[in-house]
This record gives C-alpha cells, structure tokens and sequence, in this order.
C-alpha cells in the first residue's frame, strides 16, 4: 500500500540562550490511508513537535527544521512554498490542537471562524459557507447548531469548544486529521464522547488519523498502530495489539506497568518509571533511556541504538529488547 503520508529522518531544533534543543531526533514513520497512527510518550517528548514540523507550524526563530523529509501524496512539504502550504493546511490535512480555548479566537464569533476557512479553500458563498458550518456543527453533535453559530467561545463547555474544532478540522474534508491530545483537559465521560466521533467521522470518511497522547490506554480502542517517542525519537513503533501484549523497549513496558489493569489482583502496585526525562540542550550519548532503565547494559550509555525490526511490522530501538518472561517477571516482584 502506498503511504499517505511518509516521514523521513525529520530533524527539528530550537536556538535559545541556553543552547540549542534537539526536540526531533531522526523521526521516520508512514501514515496509510485510513489508517488511525497513535503517538505516545511523556511530556516533552517531541510528538507536538513532530506534527508541527510535518505542518511546517514551528515558530522560526527559534525554531527550525534542520532536516529531512515529509512526504505527502508525491510532494514534499518541507520544500513547499509558503503559499502552497497554506493552500494544503485545513484542506487535505488538518489539525486539531489541545486546547482549545487557546485555539478559537475569544472575540470572534463561531461562525467567522469557520466560515473564513470554507471560504478561502472551497470558495463558496457566505452563505453556502455558513450553511456548511452549521451542516458540521450538527454532525459533530452540537444540538441547535444555527443558532449556537453565532456564539463566541466561552458561551461552549470544554466538550463542546473542542466539538467546535473538530469540525473546524473537517470543513475541507481532509485526507488526514492530526489529533493533538485533544481530550487531555476533558473527564473521563466527555473524553469517551470524542474519541467515539472521531472514530465515526474516520469510518464515513475514510480519513487517516495521527492521535498524539500521553495515555496508552487511551489508544487501546482507537489506534491501528502506535509510535512510542522518547526525547525525540521513537523508540518502538507496532501494530496495537502487538505493542500492548508483546512491548519490547523498556520504556513501553514502563508505560504499561504504570496503567491500572482489570487483570490484576488489587493489591498489585503502580510501578512508575524512575527518574526525569534527558536535557534536550545537553543531548546524552547513548541511548537517551539508559539512565532510567533497569535492562541498562554498558553498551547503552556509549552508543544510541537503531530502530530495528523484531517481527515484520514491530521496531524497537534498543541493545538489550526484554523478552516477555522478563516483563511478567518484573510485574510480579511489584505484587505486595
């Protein structure tokens, strides 16, 4: 299958007083059509960074794209001009950002916000515009849509600010959505109200999504694949199932020892991950994991492994690759 979209080597960095940040380090993955791609990793890990820079959205200066490549249905958007990335921002690929209170304009109303962007990339009427913000409105769920168009931001619940975007997102009928944690400031209940809308306006669009979060639980009924990212690099990318019953990087198993699971007893304890994530600026030789992993050989803290195949679809980036018996194994010492 041909990739959508096709990520090579991308390299990004920030130049600051301080010194410069290597935020991306050497991504590459693909995106298929219609396929739903999980990003997962702590803060500060790069996945925003990632999708910025695949939008060509990172504030320069400080910011820069230091290399490689982003390749979208044949072009290379890292070579675009400026106009024709404009022309593709919000028409074949979209974004929708993680607050978005921050997102919407405070003093604009709903339907200037949207209408502008159907007009500029469809070319329709004001009033041919505003009728399809209200068409999407209701299609995300938002009940009395005409009238609720004129209002601004803050007259929204957090749910229903964030509907608002999706449908922002959708207005051109995108090849690929980018779900920046959108449900991150959302509960549990409203969380699991978006994530059914997004899966269902993938399904009756045959979109592809790239969902970026901190919560690997949160992909277990959305993702068809999932990259793992740790101080700018991913470190373990796998089909869903594949990752969650057979993680083989360290940092993933971490991950997954740190959810509540209904499988196990109720006296079994949380074991996080111990201590901080690297310094961006003082970038560390080796692997950038090894100081906080318990699998930890010399040859770790010396040189920074690749990211190399352990079946044909799952890739880790480590010397040492834990089996599972050492997985069940450290997740049994942590029984009381």
């Amino acid at each position: 299958m041909t990739s959508l979209l096709d990520v090579r080597n991308l390299q990004t960095q920030f130049f600051t007083d301080r010194g410069v940040v290597h935020a991306v380090n050497g991504v590459s993955f693909q995106v298929n059509p219609g396929e739903t791609v999980g990003i997962v990793g702590e803060s500060g890990s790069g996945k925003s960074i990632t999708v910025l820079s695949v939008m060509r959205l990172i504030a320069s200066p400080p910011g820069k794209i230091v290399g490689g490549e982003v390749w979208f249905e044949g072009r290379d958007l890292l070579k675009l001009k400026l106009r024709e990335i404009q022309a593709l921002r919000g028409n074949e690929i979209s974004m929708i950002f993680q607050d978005p209170m921050t997102s919407l304009n405070p003093v604009l109303r709903i339907e200037k916000q949207m209408t502008e962007a159907i007009q500029t990339h469809m070319g329709l009427s004001a009033s041919a515009a505003k009728n399809r913000a209200i068409e999407l409105l209701q299609h995300v769920g938002i009940p009395g849509a005409a009238d609720r168009i004129r209002n601004y931001p803050h007259q929204f619940s957090g749910g229903m600010r964030q509907r608002v975007m999706i449908a922002m997102g959708l207005t051109c009928n995108p090849k690929l959505l980018i779900a920046d944690e959108p449900t991150t400031a959302l509960d549990v209940t409203i969380q699991a109200q978006i994530v059914e809308l997004v899966k269902r306006i993938k399904q009756e669009r045959n979109m592809a999504v790239i969902w970026i979060t901190h919560d690997l639980s949160l992909l277990a009924s959305l993702a068809d694949r999932i990259l793992v990212m740790y101080a700018g690099q991913i470190v373990e990318q796998a089909p869903l199932l594949d990752l969650y019953q057979n993680p083989r990087h360290p940092y993933t198993i971490g991950l997954l020892q740190s959810i509540p699971r209904l499988d196990e007893q109720r006296q079994a304890r949380l074991k996080p991950i111990q201590g901080l994530p690297p310094n961006l600026v003082n970038y560390p030789q080796g692997c950038p994991f090894a100081a906080r992993c318990e699998y930890a050989i010399d040859q770790c803290h010396t040189e920074d492994p690749p990211l190399e195949s352990v079946t044909a679809e799952h890739q880790v980036a480590c010397w040492v690759k834990p089996s599972e018996p050492d997985i069940r194994s450290t997740s049994q010492a942590s029984i009381v």
